[in-house]
């Protein structure tokens, strides 16, 4: 399937500066995949590593002289090793700390070697102290699950992608037929989420029970990982928060609240398990800010945030939720229905890497996301119907007169009293202003 970062991979081949890159992101979005495929499309030959399947690579990096390491590895792996016509793919690099440390080594001495380091846990092994970390002399990318466009590139809907990016451009609506038709394949792509192996299986054999056994192998995963460099007491606690991030999402009030994790939790209790989830992928915050103004880092509160999990569907299979629940919206689905509205338009514009905050004011009026699109601060609310009367959204727009707001909503694209209706299919769109 295709996958848009491929791009970032060419770019990064063909930079004039180029340093070793460490690939982050969580589990089974297809990092190994996507890497062994851009290295068969790009290179001569490649050589591949997993440092958890292959422990015994480990003593290659005791030395770290960079010409020692590149001849064994190539004696291990029968293989040539050629300057600038071999990627080398360093896979769960966490788990050789030396082999992290070789990286900067490699930038100084022999950037000739293309090196791609990545690992499921890597933030978390990193930041719990575990590896020594070579700063300046690598180059970061984040991976993320499948986009909605993506989703629609696997089913071979290029013309339709083409129609979206028209309409987002010219705020002109989209034909009733295929609005209705990208409607029914939001709610198909928030049922099976963006995990690679989960939308291959669902577009070949269209089996939701089968999509939800994946899932579930997915989540189960993640638990296990959650033993993985974290302290032992903290182990249950990470699961149990991991849990209670999509049943927060069903509340009202969707900032996340440690009492709905435990009477009388706190946040000293359970921060370290959240930071756990964050630098694994799995989850991500969003904090509310405090003032509107530059910089937006700087004026957030770190004790309000909204918490996602980093892909729809293993949200939707968290809390048992069937395909016909979501296909054909059960109106038993409440408030759950605009927190997964929510959620998917946080992953949507995180793909992005869009920095996102969220607002509320003193009267209990609360902006969706917050964050910058190119010189502009930009509010965005997300509705999961067509009722998009908001006070919120005008309460913002004239606290702060934004050059224009979004709208994200079952709607049809349009340009109305300063605000740029967008469909919840087309939130890929949203990466630059098209005013």
């Amino acid at each position: 399937m295709k996958r848009k970062i491929i791009n970032q991979l060419i770019e990064w081949q063909n930079s004039s500066d180029r340093k070793p890159l460490i690939l982050q992101g969580a589990r089974q979005i297809g990092k190994t995949y996507i890497v062994n495929e851009f290295a068969s499309t790009q290179y001569q030959n490649s050589v591949y590593c997993n440092f958890e399947k292959e422990t015994e690579l480990a003593s290659f990096f005791e030395n770290l002289s960079t010409l020692e390491i590149i001849k064994k590895l190539s004696v291990y792996k029968r293989k040539e090793i050629i300057p600038e016509k071999t990627l080398i793919i360093f896979d769960e690099v966490q788990a050789c700390p030396e082999a992290i440390t070789s990286l900067k080594y490699f930038n100084e001495e022999a950037n000739q070697y293309h090196i791609i380091a990545l690992g499921s846990l890597l933030g978390v092994s990193v930041n719990r102290g575990i590896s020594s970390f070579p700063v300046g002399k690598i180059q970061f990318m984040n991976m993320f699950a499948m986009d909605f466009e993506e989703y629609l590139l696997a089913k071979d809907e290029s013309y339709l992608i083409e129609k979206i990016y028209k309409c987002y451009a010219e705020n002109s609506p989209m034909e009733e037929a295929f609005h209705n038709r990208l409607l029914e394949y939001y709610r198909e792509y928030l049922f099976v989420g963006g995990m690679p192996a989960v939308v291959e299986n669902f577009i070949k054999n269209k089996n939701p029970d089968y999509s939800n056994i994946l899932k579930s192998d997915i989540l189960d995963s993640y638990q296990n990982d959650m033993g993985k460099y974290n302290k032992q007491s903290e182990i249950p606690k990470t699961k149990i928060v991991y849990k209670n991030i999509s049943t927060q999402l069903a509340k009202e009030n969707k900032k996340f609240q440690y009492r709905q994790i435990k009477s009388g939790g706190r946040a000293s209790e359970f921060e370290n398990s959240i930071e756990w989830l964050c630098l694994s992928g799995i989850a991500s915050q969003v904090f509310r800010l405090e003032h509107i103004c530059l910089p937006l880092e700087a004026n957030r509160s770190l004790s309000d945030f909204k918490f996602y999990m980093n892909d729809t569907g293993l949200c939707c299979s968290q809390q048992k939720l069937l395909f016909e629940d979501i296909a054909f919206e059960n109106p038993m689905l409440n408030e759950f229905k605009g927190g997964l509205a929510e959620n998917y338009v946080f992953t949507q514009l995180k793909a992005k890497n869009f920095d996102l905050y969220y607002w509320t004011n003193e009267n209990q009026a609360e902006i969706d996301f917050i964050t910058r699109i190119g010189k502009d601060i930009i509010p965005i609310e997300v509705k999961s119907s067509d009722n998009t009367r908001s006070k919120s959204l005008m309460a913002f727009i004239n606290r702060y007169n934004p050059p224009y707001a979004i709208r994200i909503s079952t709607k049809n694209f349009g340009f109305e009293n300063g605000i740029k209706s967008v469909p919840l299919y087309a939130v890929f769109c949203i990466f630059k202003s098209y005013m």
